[in-house]
This record gives structure tokens, C-alpha cells and sequence, in this order.
């Protein structure tokens, strides 16, 4: 039976997926964020956190449960997306309400910085380099960059790397929602994996014993 047919097939991969290390990423930034910015009583605190911590959560979820609901997956996944959505809205709130700017998407700096964030730039080797966190060995350079960044800069930069981030994060999750609408098209989900598997069962059981009863 070869990978494509298996019955479970490979499932809860979600740490390579860089749609989880963006997401995750913005939930880390976010606490820093909330933690330094934004009254630690405030309803506005915990639902901040809760909806940066909701894009993470929802794709390792997915991801594990893809394995017997292809539904599951895509329903979960944009969960994460819309979760990502309030998110954004939340810091372009945050910086409209105390009179800060919000940087436009064209800008020369949010350029720079979509491209530092993806990898496109090469960090400046001259410069110290953020050290790999216990327990996100996943993060690259860049966004271990942006977290130190994070946690200095001003408010107003750091909504917007922030916001860079998230809006990162709900384009990638756009695009593996579009890969996984044509896999389900075109693999089906655990229904068709298991009518396919029995179908050849009988098939293959058949060819060794055409007298043997169905």
C-alpha cells in the first residue's frame, strides 16, 4: 500500500508548518506585548492573548485531527484564520486609540520588514543575534529578532511588527486553506480512503482466490 493510500495517512506535522511558527510567533509577541502595554486587568488584556494564542492552538489541532476528518482540518484552520483576523483588529485599534500610527502596508519599512520576516534579507552579521528560546527551537533568526524587538521598542513599533506578523501568518494560513479545499477535491477524506483500501483488499483477495466467496 504505498503513502498516498494509507488509510491514517501522515498527520500532525504542524510544527514544520510555517504558518504555526508565524502564528506562534505573534502569541508570544502578543504576551509581551499585553504584558507591557496593556493593563493587566483589562478585558482587553485576556482577549488579545486568548486570540493570538487561538491561531497556534487551532492549527496543531487541525493538524493532528487531519488524519481521520479532512473537514475537521479546513474548519480548524480557518478558525486560526479568523482568530488571526480579530487579532489584527485588535492592534489597529490599539495604535488608532492612543494616537499612533499605523504603517502603511506599502510603506519602505513594513517592505523591509515582510521581507526580513519571510527571509529574504540577510541579518546584519555585525550585530548580536537573538539567542534560540528554551522550548522554540523553532523560531529562526528573524523572528527571534522581532521578539527581542518586542521587547524594547516602543509601543508603537511593536504593534506593528505585530500586526506584520499576524498578517503574515493569515496569508500563509490562506494559502494551506486553498491546498488543503484541492487535496480534499481531489483525495477525498476518510470515507474514500477507506472504501479505496477495502476495494483493493477484496480486489487483490480475489485475484488469489477467484473461488473464495465475497
Amino acid at each position: 500500500m504505498s503513502g498516498s493510500d494509507l488509510i491514517l495517512p501522515p498527520h500532525g506535522g504542524y510544527r514544520k508548518l510555517r504558518s504555526f511558527v508565524v502564528a506562534l510567533a505573534a502569541y508570544d509577541g502578543t504576551v509581551i506585548f499585553c504584558d507591557r502595554f496593556v493593563d493587566l486587568r483589562s478585558r482587553t488584556h485576556d482577549q488579545m492573548v486568548q486570540a493570538a494564542r487561538s491561531g497556534p492552538q487551532n492549527i496543531a489541532e487541525g493538524s493532528v485531527a487531519s488524519a481521520t476528518s479532512k473537514k475537521t482540518e479546513l474548519k480548524l484552520t480557518g478558525v486560526a484564520r479568523a482568530s488571526l483576523g480579530e487579532l489584527i483588529r485588535d492592534y489597529e485599534d490599539y495604535l488608532t486609540q492612543h494616537g499612533l500610527q499605523v504603517w502603511e502596508k506599502d510603506s519602505e519599512r513594513v517592505r523591509l520588514m515582510r521581507a526580513r520576516l519571510a527571509g529574504k534579507l540577510k541579518p546584519d552579521v555585525a550585530q548580536p543575534q537573538p539567542p534560540v528560546v528554551k522550548g522554540r527551537e523553532c523560531y529562526d533568526e528573524p523572528l527571534r529578532a522581532a521578539l527581542a524587538a518586542i521587547r524594547k521598542g516602543s509601543s508603537e513599533v511593536c504593534a506593528n511588527i505585530l500586526l506584520c506578523l499576524a498578517h503574515q501568518a493569515s496569508y500563509l494560513l490562506r494559502r494551506q486553506l486553498e491546498r488543503l479545499e484541492r487535496d480534499f477535491l481531489e483525495q477525498g477524506g476518510i470515507t474514500e480512503r477507506l472504501y479505496r483500501c477495502r476495494k483493493e483488499h477484496r480486489d487483490n483477495t480475489k485475484k488469489r482466490d477467484p473461488e473464495r466467496p465475497e
